[in-house]
C-alpha cells in the first residue's frame, strides 16, 4: 500500500506503569501495543483493556489507537476510522490523524484523507511520513504536481525514504516521464534493496518501455523478498505485496507470450488472502486473465482478421469474429509501440424485450470512425449471450498487448444490485433462473482490462433502467428495458485497482435518465460521438465535452451525457 505509520509517542512504558489489574499489566498491555502482535490478538487485547475501564483521557486514546492499528491489519477501514475518531476525541495526535487519514485513503475518500493529513501537519512538528501519505492522496486524485511536491518534502525530511522516492517515480510515470520515474525508483531500490514494492513499480516501467525480461527479473526478486519476510510497514496488509508481485509478473509473462508461467502466477494470485481493496482488484484481474488463457487452450482458434460481424436476424446469435493470436515475440513490442485496439458491439434485434432499431447502425459508424484513426477494431452486431462473451474474451486477449483499449457498446444496459450488465439479444427472463446469468457483467470486462500500462476508454450508449419488470409497457423507443432504476456509476475508478494508465467511462446520459434511440439512423449520442471521434488533436475529455453539448442541444436538454475518469494525463485518440 506504500503508506507509512507514525507510531504514537504516548505509549507503552508510562501506560503500563499506571494502576490497573495485574492481568492488563502482564498480558493484555504488550499484546495490545506491540506492532508485531497478530491482528485478532491485538484487537482482542485492546478491547479487554477498554472493558476494564481503568484508563481515561490520553491513555485510553492510546488503546483506541492501537486497536485501530489492529483493524487496519485486517483491512477493516470503517472500524479503523471509528476507533481513530474516538482516540482523537479523547486526545488528538499526529499519529491518530495519520492513521485515520490512511484509512480514509484506503476507502477512496481522498478529500477526507487530505483533511486528516492537513490536521496532522498543523499539529506539528512537520513529518515526512505525513507529507508522504498526503502525497499518496493527491496522487490518487490525479493531482500529480501536488503529489510530487509532497514527496519532495518527505524526501527532504527523510532522505533515505525509499517509498517516497518510489511514489515520486510513480507520479512522474503518470505524467509520462518514464526516465525520471525510473531514476527515482532506482534510488528507492538502492536505498533499501530488501523492499519488494519498488521492484514491482520498476517492473511496471520496464513493461511500459517494452523491456519484458527486466520486468520478469524484478517481479521474480520481489516475490522472493515478499516471501522471505513480512512487510516492514505495518500499514501494509499481509499478503498484499505478494499478490501485487505475482499479478505484475503474470502480466509480464503474458506480454512475452509465456502463457504457461502467466497461468501459474495468476493462480498464485487467486490463492492469496486479499484483505485490502488493491489485492481484491488484482485478484479480479487475475481471475479474468486466467480464464481467458484457459479458454484459449481449450478452444484453439483459427487465425483470422478482425472484421465486422455479419448482420443477424432478430434473436439470432451469430458467431463472433475470431482474433488471430499474436506471435509471442510481438506482444511486448506491440504494447511498447502504442498498439490501439477497440471492441464495438451494437445490439438491437432483441427477441424477447423491446427491440432497438439503431444500435447496429451506431456500432458501424463508431467502428468506421475508430478504424479511420488507426484502431484495430473487433466488431459484433446483434450478438447472443455466447457470441457476445466469446467476442469480448477474444478482445481482452488482444488488449493484453495494447497501449490503448476502447470499448463501445450500444443496446440495452441495466443495473442489478449495484453492478452494470450489458444485455445480449437472446435474453429471456424465466422464473427460477438468475437474471444476471443471461447478461454480461461490466465488472468482468473492467477487470480484464485493468493494467498499469494501458489506457482504457469505455463508452456505453445504453440506458440506466433495470429489467426487473420487462413486461412493463412503454411508449417510444429508448435504450432502456423498462421497469427499473438505472446503471450504477463507478464510485471511484482508481480506488484499489491497478489502473495505472487510467480509465474513463462515458455514459450516453446522466444517472437515472434514459438514453434516446433517436428518430434517425443513429442515436443522438452516437451521431455526435462519430462526428467528433476522429478530430485530430482533440483530447478525449474535450471531445466528450463537445459531444455532451451537441447531445444536449439536439435533444433540447432531455439527454445529458455523463462521464467518470481516472485518466492520468491527456489522451488523444486521433493523432495531433
Amino acid at each position: 500500500m506504500r503508506r507509512l505509520l507514525l507510531i504514537a509517542a504516548l505509549l507503552a512504558a508510562a501506560l503500563w506503569s499506571a494502576p490497573c489489574s495485574a492481568q492488563a499489566r502482564s498480558q493484555l498491555g504488550p499484546l495490545c501495543t506491540t506492532d508485531t502482535t497478530p491482528a485478532d490478538q491485538m484487537i482482542d487485547a485492546c478491547s479487554k483493556i477498554v472493558a476494564l475501564k481503568v484508563f481515561s483521557g490520553e491513555k485510553l486514546a492510546t488503546i483506541y489507537f492501537w486497536r485501530a492499528v489492529g483493524w487496519n491489519k485486517k483491512g477493516n477501514y470503517p472500524q479503523v476510522i471509528a476507533d481513530a475518531t474516538e482516540a482523537i476525541r479523547l486526545q488528538p495526535s499526529t499519529a491518530v490523524y495519520n492513521l485515520r487519514g490512511s484509512a480514509n485513503y484506503d476507502k477512496g475518500e481522498y478529500d477526507i484523507a487530505i483533511a486528516d493529513f492537513n490536521d496532522a501537519l498543523r499539529m506539528g512538528p512537520p513529518s515526512g511520513i505525513i507529507f508522504h501519505n498526503r502525497g499518496n492522496a493527491w496522487r490518487a486524485k490525479g493531482d500529480y504536481a501536488k503529489a510530487i511536491t509532497d514527496y519532495e518534502a518527505a524526501i527532504k525530511a527523510g532522505p533515505r525514504s525509499a517509498f517516497s522516492y518510489q511514489n515520486r517515480g510513480i507520479s512522474k510515470q503518470a505524467l509520462g516521464d518514464l526516465d525520471g520515474a525510473l531514476a527515482d525508483i532506482n534510488e528507492a531500490v538502492r536505498i533499501d534493496p530488501s523492499l519488494p514494492q519498488p521492484l514491482i513499480s520498476r517492473a511496471v516501467i520496464w513493461r511500459a518501455k517494452g523491456d519484458i525480461d527486466h520486468a520478469i527479473t524484478d517481479t521474480t526478486e520481489a516475490i522472493r523478498l515478499a516471501k522471505a519476510k513480512a512487510p516492514a510497514n505495518i500499514m501494509t496488509p499481509p499478503g498484499s505485496v505478494l499478490i501485487s508481485a505475482y499479478t505484475q509478473r503474470g502480466l509480464a509473462y503474458e506480454a512475452k507470450g509465456d502463457d504457461t508461467h502467466a497461468r501459474a502466477d495468476y493462480a498464485a494470485v487467486l490463492e492469496g488472502q486479499a484483505s485490502d481493496v488493491g489485492s481484491r482488484a488484482n485478484q479480479a484481474t487475475a481471475k479474468v486473465r486466467l480464464a481467458l488463457l484457459k479458454e484459449a487452450d481449450a478452444v484453439p482458434r483459427k487465425a483470422a482478421a478482425i472484421t465486422p460481424a455479419a448482420e443477424a436476424s432478430p434473436g439470432a446469435a451469430p458467431a463472433a469474429p475470431a482474433v488471430a493470436p499474436a506471435p509471442p515475440a510481438a506482444r511486448a513490442q506491440a504494447a511498447a509501440t502504442g498498439r490501439r485496439v477497440a471492441l464495438v458491439i451494437g445490439n438491437g434485434a432483441y427477441a424477447h424485450v423491446r427491440a432497438l432499431p439503431n444500435p447496429p447502425n451506431d456500432a458501424r459508424a463508431i467502428a468506421k470512425s475508430l478504424r479511420d484513426i488507426g484502431f484495430t477494431v473487433s466488431e459484433g452486431l446483434d450478438l447472443g449471450r455466447d457470441a457476445m462473451q466469446t467476442t469480448i474474451d477474444d478482445f481482452l486477449r488482444e488488449a493484453a498487448r495494447s497501449q490503448i483499449a476502447v470499448v463501445y457498446y450500444a443496446g440495452h444496459g441495466v443495473q442489478v444490485d449495484g453492478r452494470n450488465y450489458l444485455v445480449p439479444v437472446d435474453i429471456q427472463f424465466q422464473a427460477g433462473h438468475r437474471m444476471t446469468d443471461a447478461m454480461v457483467d461490466m465488472d468482468t470486462i473492467m477487470a480484464g482490462l485493468d493494467d498499469q500500462i494501458r489506457t482504457n476508454i469505455l463508452i456505453l450508449d445504453a440506458c440506466r433502467n433495470n429489467p426487473m419488470a420487462p413486461q412493463v409497457a412503454s411508449t417510444g423507443a429508448s435504450r432502456g428495458i423498462e421497469g427499473g432504476s438505472g446503471l450504477a456509476a463507478p464510485a471511484s475508478l482508481g480506488s484499489g485497482s491497478t489502473l495505472g494508465a487510467g480509465t474513463l467511462i462515458a455514459f450516453a446520459t446522466a444517472p437515472g435518465q434514459v438514453a434516446l434511440d433517436g428518430e434517425g439512423a443513429n442515436s443522438p449520442f452516437s451521431a455526435a460521438l462519430s462526428r467528433h471521434l476522429g478530430t485530430p488533436g482533440l483530447e478525449v475529455q474535450q471531445m466528450l465535452t463537445r459531444v455532451r453539448a451537441e447531445v444536449v442541444a439536439s435533444t433540447k436538454g432531455k439527454q445529458v451525457p455523463w462521464s467518470n475518469s481516472s485518466l492520468l494525463g491527456e489522451v488523444y485518440l486521433a493523432e495531433k
